[in-house]
């Protein structure tokens, strides 16, 4: 996997050479955790193999890692990348998904590495994303004026990540928030009465509570309970006994049910709201990406233009804000590889 000229990551190694060096790379998620083993050669990554595991099943990363390790008779690997769903400070994260303590130096003097590094999981991912190929992005929406800049990056699945890039002029430089869990403002009187219901359940209400698997269910169950729309029989059981945000979409798609169908259009008129936030606060003039789960997974269902003019509207930055390519990564690449090309060549 070689890196795509389109995205100049700031990655001084690649300069370096920094070839032949072996690294595992992990990427940490609530339901499974993934390993994988990597080498660095001409300026990218290839993998060699990886493995999952249940992450509930562990008490530990460092158990995760030494029965990977275990089971592929790993030896002397130089390198190790954890990909992680928090903010990490000091080297250090304690994830709200994970019952995990996380400690860069504890991995380095218990497994011998040279180097450990440790990254947001959407921090990882923008690096990984350098992986991309063009085929690998849909234009929601392109620009006849782009300009250079800033990029931003919103990912909705297990949680809401966000992220962007810093472009100082020639690199494109990833770099961590937690902007998902900023607070949500309804705009209608419906939405009032959705802020109402979630100010319910979690008194402070998140755009994570809104945009992510859970959020989904949320306008959903707020749909059916509170503005009552009817629930078929039939789909209530094979929502509760198959992939929530895979038989919503197919309901919508395949069934014509319209609360399944108002529940997409809710959750992708959020989504355009708070792309139009996340842009603005990062003045993302040289684009955004909308990554993760369930964009990737409604992707036909979205309606580029109708996303577009939701996503533009602002008191006083449409003309800034109508110049910014919009793109759907269909393809990610993801946090996995993207630690493991950062831990590459990443260099202090």
């Amino acid at each position: 996997m070689n890196l795509n000229p389109k995205f100049p990551l700031y990655l001084p190694g690649v300069k370096n050479g920094n070839n032949n060096v072996s690294i595992i790379g992990a990427n940490l998620r609530e339901d499974i955790t993934t390993l994988g083993y990597y080498v660095s050669e001409n300026g990218g990554i290839e993998i060699k193999f990886q493995n999952s595991y249940h992450t509930k099943e562990f008490s530990s990363f460092s158990a995760v890692l030494k029965k990977f390790i275990e089971d592929r008779q790993l030896q002397d690997v130089k390198r190790l990348g954890l990909a992680v769903p928090g903010p990490v400070i000091d080297g250090k994260s304690s994830p709200a998904r994970l019952n995990w303590g996380l400690d860069v130096e504890e991995y380095k003097r218990d497994f011998g590495f040279d180097r450990v590094y440790m990254l947001n999981d959407l921090e990882a991912t923008a690096y990984g994303m350098g992986l991309l190929e063009d085929s690998d992005l849909d234009a929601i929406y392109t620009s006849d004026h782009p300009e250079k800049g800033n990029v931003a990056i919103l990912a909705p699945g297990n949680g809401l990540g966000e992220a962007g890039y810093y472009f100082d002029g020639k690199y494109l430089r990833p770099f961590a928030t937690e902007g998902g869990h900023s607070e949500f403002s309804p705009r209608t009187n419906v939405e009032v009465e959705f802020y109402q219901f979630l100010n319910n359940i979690y008194g402070i209400v998140s755009w994570e509570n809104v945009l992510s698997k859970t959020g989904l269910f949320n306008i959903y169950r707020f749909l059916r309970d509170v503005k009552r729309h009817p629930e078929p029989e039939w789909l209530s059981d094979r929502l509760a006994n198959g992939n929530f945000t895979e038989e919503i979409y197919r309901a919508a798609v395949e069934d014509d049910v319209m609360i399944c169908k108002i529940t997409l259009e809710t959750f992708l008129e959020f989504l355009a709201r708070e792309a139009n936030n996340l842009t603005l606060k990062l003045k993302a003039t040289g684009g955004l990406l909308i990554s993760g789960d369930i964009p990737q997974l409604i992707q036909k269902y979205i309606d580029k233009e109708k996303f577009y003019e939701k996503f533009k509207i602002s008191d006083k930055m449409e003309d800034m804000l109508r110049n910014i390519p919009i793109h759907l990564v269909t393809k990610d690449k993801g946090a996995l590889h993207g630690i493991a090309l950062y831990s590459a060549y990443f260099q202090e």
